[in-house]
């Protein structure tokens, strides 16, 4: 009996909420204007639905991406890393020297801190994804060159 009450002692323990924690707080979908993707970032017709901001608690910020085919991101970096989830249609990742990758829906890319890469749509189909980017001093992305049009279609 002791241990059945030390183990629910320790749940409402982990259970309990932290102290400064905030309220649910709930965005309701289209709370956020919808942006189109900076020509200076991106690449074809991109549209960026900011989902949330970073918090002392996430340290992350949140976005919907859309691509239209052939769209794509211009090469960059992450100072915390990025986590990408598929929602829709077929994409592309690829890190720098290395050779691009298929994405689809229900998949989970993880990039970690400082690794060069891109990602967009494939020239055939759109691609929607859902991009979480971690925050360190204050920056969640470093941004560089463009995609080349010969870098984007290297064979298969």
């Amino acid at each position: 009996m002791k241990r059945k009450l030390a183990a629910v002692a320790t749940l409402a323990t982990l259970g309990a909420a932290p102290a400064g924690a905030e309220a649910i707080h709930i965005s309701t979908n289209g709370s956020n204007p919808a942006t189109l993707g900076a020509q200076e970032y991106f690449v074809g017709h991109v549209v960026v639905n900011a989902l949330f901001p970073a918090t002392e608690f996430t340290h992350g910020t949140g976005g919907q991406v859309t691509f239209a085919p052939g769209a794509r991101t211009a090469w960059h970096t992450h100072p915390a890393g990025q986590t990408l989830i598929v929602t829709s249609g077929t994409g592309w990742v690829e890190e720098e020297g290395k050779d691009r990758t298929e994405i689809k829906p229900g998949d989970v890319v993880w990039i970690p801190a400082g690794v060069k890469h891109w990602h967009g749509a494939t020239e055939t189909s759109g691609m929607t994804h859902i991009a979480i980017s971690y925050m360190l001093d204050g920056k969640n992305v470093d941004w560089m060159e463009q995609v080349t049009p010969e870098q984007y279609r290297v064979s298969e």
